[in-house]
């Protein structure tokens, strides 16, 4: 009879959990990617990229140093000992203990009443009479084990191991940042040095010029206003070298700072040709490999799985208790074996009754947090195929740049030429030789920028398609 009633609680207590369970949460189907060619991109293709030795340099000190990256190892430590909390959760605690206490029953209680007659019984030994004050010692092991019948502790685990693949995805995509912001710099410093050397061949050039034309003009060959003409194209000439040499030494703090270390000179290669083309379709398996891509997969699963664990919290929970160890009345007897061993187990069962609002409540924030995480993964997705594409678009098109930039650049040093020749035997104006000077002084800066905006264009797409560190 104890036992059919003892069933019916158990059941009893079930129900009461149970019956108001929540629906499980159902996600949105996740959208498809468009359809492409053949993909033929890979991260091997940008071995060129990185292949300069002062490059690569600069990426190991900011591997050692940069303190972004270094914050990002402590985060994912810290997201390792959550993982080993949560999957210890579900074993049980087993702790020493030792505890001393007394009590003193009243007349006119069970334990007071049951304790006098104890006392008068002759079947106990002297060892064995209950003091008025009753002491009560014990030292032994005791524990505490919840068995996880729904899942709760295991989706619990789950959600923990989900956000520490996440945070190693995490620190994935800083290195790659890292790497990227470093061979942007880089190649920006490389380009700044190619114009500087153009401007200071230029100068000498317009230096040459106005001697010349001083020259001509001693004659009666050019007036002070070709003089002046001159001496203002090298002035102008002069002033572009000094926002060069700013622009570098502002390039070389960022870099450092990126570093990790103080203002310090940046040593590149004195020559960066340009990189053999990359081309090829979107590669969806990249994409979805990119870490911002994995670490917004990665919460959602840690999501669903805080969702089924705020679920399960709305059932029964059984938990264990046993003991094992020395037990007493008297602190004499406390080591008296085998008489004063003492051991024990409880079982019991507990199910929300009053505090559903606050469960549903928790529930409600996991789902929605679910659905939040579910969104950010999609627009992930949806950025990282933007950013690829645009990437590879600027490629392309920088190249054709490039090649149109390099056969105006001849035409223009060509014609320099042919006015200086024409200036000489008085056939030219020196406005026109002028003229020439300063085109293909812009189109040599110019032909560096779209050599700069080739590298650059490949750094991004490097970074598009989630490089990690180094290819």
């Amino acid at each position: 009879m104890n036992n059919i009633r003892k069933g019916l609680l158990v059941l009893t207590m079930t129900g009461l959990g149970a019956c108001s369970l929540p629906k499980q949460a159902m996600l949105p189907a996740a959208r498809p990617l468009p359809a492409e060619g053949k993909d033929t991109l890979t991260l091997r293709g940008f071995n060129q990229v990185f292949d300069d030795p002062q490059l690569r340099a600069l990426i190991d000190t900011a591997f050692q140093r940069n303190n972004d990256l270094l914050a990002a190892a402590q985060k994912i430590r810290a997201a390792e000992a959550s993982l080993l909390i949560a999957k210890n959760a579900a074993l049980p605690s087993l702790d020493v203990s030792a505890s001393a206490g007394v009590e003193k029953y009243g007349d006119y209680t069970m334990n007071g009443v049951g304790n006098y007659d104890t006392n008068l019984s002759p079947n106990i030994s002297k060892d064995q009479r209950i003091p008025r004050n009753v002491p009560d010692y014990f030292i032994g092991l005791r524990s505490s084990w919840e068995i996880d019948l729904w899942g709760k502790l295991k989706s619990r685990k789950k959600a923990a191991y989900s956000r520490f693949l996440a945070s190693r995805e995490g620190q994935r995509l800083l290195r790659t940042q890292v790497v990227a912001g470093i061979a942007g710099i880089y190649y920006e410093l490389a380009a700044l040095d190619q114009e500087l050397k153009i401007i200071e061949r230029n100068i000498v050039l317009q230096e040459s010029a106005v001697a010349t034309v001083n020259v001509q003009k001693a004659a009666g060959r050019a007036t002070e206003l070709a003089v002046q003409q001159f001496t203002a194209q090298l002035l102008s000439t002069q002033g572009l070298e000094y926002n060069i040499r700013q622009q570098i030494s502002m390039l070389e703090n960022r870099l450092n700072a990126l570093l990790g270390r103080f203002p310090a000179p940046i040593a590149r290669t004195a020559d960066t040709s340009l990189p053999r083309t990359v081309k090829g379709g979107i590669p969806a398996y990249l994409l979805l490999q990119r870490p911002d891509v994995r670490q917004a997969e990665l919460e959602l699963a840690a999501g669903r799985a805080d969702v089924e664990a705020a679920r399960a919290a709305f059932l029964p929970s059984l938990t264990l208790t046993p003991y094992a160890g020395f037990n007493a009345f008297k602190a004499n007897l406390l080591f008296q074996t085998p008489a004063s061993l003492a051991w024990g187990v409880a079982g019991g069962i507990t199910a929300p009754i009053f505090n559903k609002r606050q469960l549903r409540s928790q529930f409600n924030i996991s789902t929605a947090s679910a659905m939040t995480a579910f969104y950010h993964w999609q627009q992930t997705v949806v950025n990282g195929y933007e950013e690829i594409a645009t990437a590879l678009n600027k490629v392309e098109n920088q190249e054709r740049v490039y090649e149109l930039k390099n056969k105006e650049v001849a035409v223009l040093k060509a014609a320099v030429e042919t006015a200086s020749t024409l200036y000489s035997t008085g056939y030219a104006s020196y406005l026109e030789v002028i003229t020439a000077q300063k085109n293909v002084l812009e189109a040599d800066l110019a032909l560096v920028t779209t050599r700069r905006e080739v590298y650059q264009g490949l750094v991004q797409l490097y970074r598009a398609l989630g490089g990690d560190g180094l290819p």
